[in-house]
């Protein structure tokens, strides 16, 4: 067993206790942040006449090696070592000797953990970042394809307003935008390095941790020794990010499963992006889009597990923030996959443009532009909303839509009525008509289109 703090202890860690403690079997996919700060944190040493230049020079350079055999395949991270800082360590000692016994110098593996998690979580806010604009390029391109493809809006899941496809995407592009905003300042916010505050009382070597926190991509060092190596409120607003994005990909996907059904019709999914079933040769199931959902619980259960951790730790670093890790992995592997599939998803699925026209024209969608012509004819509101509706009730005994009454049938409820009825109540018109901020309408759309591709082309 490969350990770094064998000197106090007379007996072996029992074998049991000692698995349970370690964290190798997690922690080895910090490997390259692990060497990163530490051949920052020697190039220091060095500059402060801690180390030589000579041992610097070895200590990097096996550093550099053992960065490149990990990656080539070459030496393997094994459950020997407690951790994977004792397995640099170990692996730098067996090749270059006594040097590689200074590295440690001036550093605990409090902040040395604590830098290595803060790189990673950095480096993995960027990778999902990434992911949310190849999203929203494709949501953008779906925008400017469908300006004119009229569909139902809805309220308590009934239909409401006649919108467009359009307009529709144009909302989830919103809440998308807003979760790379939450990206972007908790990136900013993270980004001061712990390396030097020692186990939590910082250190007597004089280290200059503005120096390795430059090296290192850094803003500056971060500011309380205790606070350093005990703060993973980075790792918590992260997981709530993420928390976020799950929630919008999983609204998303809840609308998919719906317009896929054969009650609606809205969209068909490609072959790529959809199973079988074992039983019915007639099914096609959106299983993407319902892993997608299901799989938002795992990643809010990450955030949970790491709020009821960190919730009653007196300062400084106790053991329980090593469960920092595997949830966090495992939320950020599930957030990246869930982003990549739905983007294929959406980016080969085929609109039904006619048939959800169709729909928007059977839900009384223009009722409330019915409304608003008879307001123009000088018919007060309220009155005007108590006629449409028993123009709503007279089609449903019909079973018809508001735009297939004939001119009589019109003015048998309002004698204002005439037959421009027909243009104001028409599906074009109800949405185009629209042009407010933020409204479906054409004009108000392709300002909306342009602010979308100036804020993509600008990030």
């Amino acid at each position: 067993m490969a350990q770094l703090w064998g000197g106090r202890f007379t007996k072996e860690t029992d074998r049991l206790a000692y698995q349970f403690n370690a964290s190798i079997t997690f922690d080895r996919r910090l490997y390259r942040y692990d060497i990163q700060g530490s051949i920052a944190h020697a190039n220091m040493l060095a500059r402060q006449k801690v180390l030589t230049d000579e041992e610097r020079d070895k200590i990097v350079g096996g550093l550099i090696e053992i960065l490149k055999d990990v990656e080539l395949g070459n030496l393997e991270i094994t459950d020997e070592y407690e951790d994977i800082h004792s397995f640099v360590e170990a692996n730098l000692i067996d090749r270059i000797g006594d040097a590689g016994k200074k590295l440690h110098t001036g550093r605990s593996r409090n902040d040395q953990v604590a830098l290595d998690m803060r790189l990673y979580v950095r480096d993995e806010v960027d990778a999902v970042d990434d992911e949310l604009r190849e999203l929203l390029t494709e949501i953008l391109k779906i925008m400017e394809e469908n300006v004119h493809t009229y569909m139902p809006g809805f309220t308590h899941l009934q239909k409401a307003q006649p919108v467009t496809l359009s307009h529709h995407f144009g909302a989830y592009f919103e809440m998308f935008r807003r979760d790379r905003g939450r990206l972007s300042d908790l990136r900013r916010r993270m980004n001061f390095c712990p390396l030097g505050a020692g186990a939590l009382a910082g250190t007597t070597y004089p280290l200059d941790r503005r120096y390795t926190a430059d090296k290192l991509g850094f803003d500056g060092p971060t500011r309380n020794s205790m606070d350093s190596v005990s703060d993973r409120d980075y790792v918590i607003e992260f997981l709530s990010a993420l928390s976020m994005i799950m929630m919008h990909l999983s609204r998303f996907c809840e609308e998919i499963i719906t317009w896929n059904t054969n009650e609606y019709r809205f969209i068909e999914l490609d072959d790529a992006y959809s199973t079988g079933i074992s039983i019915m040769p007639q099914k096609k199931n959106p299983d993407i889009a319902e892993l997608v959902r299901g799989k938002t619980g795992r990643v809010y259960g990450a955030l949970v597990q790491m709020l009821t951790t960190m919730k009653g730790l007196p300062l400084a670093y106790n053991k329980d923030m090593q469960e920092d890790k595997e949830l966090t992995f495992d939320a950020i592997d599930t957030v990246k996959g869930c982003v990549r599939l739905f983007t294929g998803m959406i980016r080969t699925a085929k609109f039904r443009s006619d048939v959800m026209e169709q729909s928007a024209k059977n839900g009384f969608t223009n009722a409330t532009d019915a409304a608003d012509y008879l307001v123009e004819k000088g018919v007060p509101f309220r009155d005007a909303h108590g006629i449409v509706g028993r123009m709503v009730l007279y089609c449903i005994d019909k079973k018809c839509a508001l735009d297939d009454l004939s001119l009589d049938e019109f003015r048998s409820f309002s004698p204002v009525i005439g037959d421009d009825i027909y243009d104001a109540i028409g599906m074009k018109n109800c949405v185009e008509r629209r042009n407010t901020t933020g409204a479906p309408g054409e004009k108000a759309m392709a300002d909306e289109i342009a602010e979308c591709r100036r804020y993509l082309g600008g990030h």
